[in-house]
């Protein structure tokens, strides 16, 4: 792990690998960059793979403020000019995708493709809103140990949730997102909830982009990510078999398949 300070405040990120191209993975709200641990295992043998948490979660600095959606693009893009690693190809889940967007739409020269996994160009809506809100006020307030059951089935599909096989693992994920500093992370999911929608911008996307959703994912179904990929022009759009929202942790050699096949296409 190593520590760089950006835009006023401290990153921690891992950098593994070698090679002529940088792969830079942005995580999902509640998680870290461990989970692109199967990502950079599989590319780091002809990649120069960057995984970094984002301000207020996992092992980055609590800042008083900037978790606005534009501020943690900022936070990338001041990452990505550190390392001096531009252009890049970037993969984004969930909350990732949200910073990758805003990259791809006003920084472009710092991309060389666009990955998009599990996320969404609108704002929250009202309902979900809600309940997320109700959920932050409980976190911050008495633990995020108390909420870690309730997320759980919505970071997570079906087939992941109920495998025998995966029961340790998904303790662990439980832990990890209940490990969490009470402050950064609810004031990340306040950044996330009240963020702007940006679907009207998507057509000012000009690099070469894939978007890819889980077929078990409730929190950005499938008809919200082929919503995204028909308005980006050119972009490809595929479907992860028994993955959630977290497809990296839940299905990795697909996802893995899916990345390597994009990237591949691009030489």
């Amino acid at each position: 792990m190593s520590d760089i300070e950006v835009n006023g405040v401290r990153l921690q990120y891992t950098d593994t690998g070698d090679g002529n191209e940088s792969i830079v993975f942005s995580h999902g709200l509640l998680m870290s960059g461990d989970m692109y641990a199967r990502q950079i295992a599989h590319f780091s043998n002809r990649y120069r793979c960057i995984a970094y948490d984002h301000r207020g979660q996992a092992g980055s600095g609590v800042s008083q403020n900037g978790y606005d959606m534009d501020t943690l693009a900022d936070d990338a893009a001041g990452l990505i000019h550190a390392l001096d690693i531009a252009p890049c190809h970037f993969v984004g889940l969930s909350m990732g995708g949200f910073v990758g967007m805003r990259l791809a739409i006003n920084q472009p020269e710092l991309l060389r493709s666009l990955i998009l996994l599990d996320t969404n160009a609108d704002a929250e809506p009202t309902e979900s809103a809600l309940k997320y809100k109700l959920l932050n006020f409980i976190a911050r307030w008495f633990g995020l140990r108390i909420v870690a059951g309730q997320v759980m089935p919505i970071l997570f599909g079906k087939t992941f949730m109920t495998d025998n096989a995966r029961t340790v693992e998904r303790a662990d994920w439980r832990r990890h997102i209940a490990s969490h500093n009470r402050k950064g992370i609810t004031r990340s999911v306040k950044g996330v909830i009240e963020r702007k929608g940006i679907y009207d911008q998507l057509d000012k996307i000009t690099r070469p982009t894939l978007v890819a959703v889980g077929n078990e994912d409730v929190a950005t179904p499938l008809a919200t990510g082929q919503r995204i990929a028909d308005a980006i022009g050119g972009a490809d759009f595929r479907i992860i078999k028994n993955a959630g929202h977290s497809a990296t942790v839940e299905q990795p050699d697909a996802v893995n398949d899916i990345i390597e096949q994009f990237l591949r296409e691009l030489k």
